[in-house]
């Protein structure tokens, strides 16, 4: 007789997928130290736009990108302090001070696991293919114009550094592509400015780096009514835009490797990420589309393991290698950055043998969509916009498929309606004004075999036709609807106003 045990299913760990080879191990490591090494200006950036410390955005990146690399359902993408959620709660640390910016960060995170559990990730599949490009050139088009205010009112030895980068990151893969061309591009670039004593604004000048490892701790604010009334706003835009960052820049991780990934359980990773960064003072985060290009299209990474090494590095090259560090100079963190932007655009999509064989509607949305998130400085926005923009635009090309089509038998006691089509608000609008109410026979049917029944709006509509009949003393008789159709009819037929 067999025991228990022998019956209990067996569980085996499966082997990392960066210990494959040590080529895809080499691989993962520098692509983490590059990616490492360009969050650190960025982190530093985005703490001075929420108002806060730079140590405060460097511990949301560190624990955001170590946390997100092991509950995340996106393998290598970059999660850290980001500007957009900066921008969102800027106003409460400005207002109520740093404690009330970390319990948002705290709530937000919340928020977004209960939004994941809710299956918010199955949202994605209603954003069309042009929103997804337009995203995607907008994003290229603001990590461009990040660059620019660092290539402003600046020493004219900038412009030949980053020249000088571009140059490497071009022609080096050409020689090799052992070493990621970015990391070459910033090891030579600093070398030769510390070397030369070539004064040019290096990484330093953002701000100091921290010396120690963040510590876990309770936000410094009162836990009462009051202060929920007013994080919880905040922490709400917050969760939102994260997750639709999060999902959007999973999404094309998911379509340059061609590769599925799990957005429900990335939804509810970013939450848990961004609670453990609240309690350890980070100002939290969500996926960084420009990192997560450095990691994936530019330096080949594609497991979990670049993700985790990025933040170790991230605080190693913080606490034990700071004054190098600092000595990097911004140029060749630009180069790199306007690098990543022009590989990110889609230059397929403004092609003009593509401009002129897409549909209008199309092309319309996504300059929408690039337009609104090129404005705003706003992904979220713009891709709220670039989807109710769509929708508008597919349900008014498909309110002009439906087609009525009347025949009165021979002997004219008869007419039959024959009604194609999907029946929706924007098509059965129009639908009372096909019948020939005056000279039809006193009999009509109007056949629906080929038609669908979507809302209320469609049933009031029949509901007018039969009314605009029968003040004539004529029967209207509907015919050919399917199961649902007959259901909706069946429910909501006379029943719409209150005349009945």
């Amino acid at each position: 007789m067999s025991s228990p045990l022998s019956a209990a299913p067996k569980f085996r760990m499966s082997k990392p997928d960066w210990l494959d080879s040590p080529k895809v191990f080499r691989t993962e490591v520098l692509a983490g130290l590059v990616v490492a090494l360009a969050l650190i200006p960025e982190a530093i950036s985005f703490s001075i736009i929420a108002g806060v410390d730079p140590a405060v955005g460097l511990f949301a990146s560190f624990t955001m990108a170590v946390v997100i690399s092991v509950v995340g359902g996106r393998k290598a993408m970059i999660s850290a302090a980001t500007g957009a959620m900066a921008l969102v709660i800027a106003p409460l640390n400005h207002e109520y001070g740093l404690g009330y910016l970390i319990a948002a960060v705290i709530l937000g995170g919340v928020f977004q696991v209960i939004l994941g559990a809710l299956g918010v990730a199955k949202l994605m599949r209603f954003v069309p293919r042009s929103v997804m490009v337009g995203f995607v050139n907008a994003l290229a088009i603001l990590i461009f114009m990040a660059q620019v205010p660092e290539m402003h009112d600046v020493p004219w030895m900038v412009y030949p550094l980053i020249a000088a980068g571009l140059a490497l990151m071009v022609f080096f893969p050409k020689v090799t592509t052992v070493i990621p061309a970015p990391l070459v591009s910033i090891v030579v670039l600093t070398v030769i400015t510390v070397a030369a004593g070539i004064a040019v604004p290096n990484v330093g000048d953002k701000g100091d780096l921290p010396s120690s490892l963040p510590v876990p701790g309770l936000p410094d604010v009162p836990f009462t009514m009051d202060t929920l009334s007013t994080i919880a706003p905040y922490a709400f835009a917050f969760a939102l835009v994260g997750l639709m960052e999060s999902l959007m820049t999973a999404k094309l991780v998911d379509d340059i490797t061609d590769t599925h990934s799990n957005k429900t359980r990335e939804s509810l990773g970013q939450g848990a990420a961004n609670i453990i960064t609240g309690f350890f003072g980070g100002m939290g985060g969500c996926a960084m589309i420009g990192q997560t290009m450095i990691n994936v299209r530019v330096s080949g990474a594609r497991t979990r393991l670049s993700t985790f090494l990025s933040g170790v590095f991230l605080m190693l090259l913080c606490i034990a290698f700071g004054p190098i560090v600092s000595d990097i100079p911004m140029a060749a963190l630009v180069a790199v950055m306007i690098m990543v932007s022009v590989a990110t655009f889609d230059w397929h999509s403004i092609a003009p043998k593509t401009v002129k064989r897409m549909p209008l509607g199309e092309m319309i949305v996504m300059v929408i969509t690039v337009a609104c998130v090129v404005a705003t400085h706003n992904l979220a926005i713009g891709v709220v916009v670039g989807c109710i923009t769509a929708m508008v635009i597919f349900a008014k090309r498909v309110a002009h498929m439906v087609n009525v089509s009347g025949v009165v038998d021979p002997d004219g006691n008869q007419v039959v309606y024959a009604v194609t089509g999907e029946l929706f608000f924007a098509s059965s609008n129009d639908l009372v004004y096909q019948f020939n109410y005056t000279d039809d026979p006193d009999d009509v049917v109007i056949d629906l075999t080929d038609a669908h029944i979507w809302d209320a709006s469609t049933v009031a509509a029949l509901d007018a036709i039969e009314t605009k009949y029968k003040q004539r003393g004529k029967k209207v008789t509907i015919i050919g609807l399917n199961k649902p159709s007959a259901d909706m009819h069946g429910r909501l037929a006379g029943q719409l106003t209150g005349s009945h």
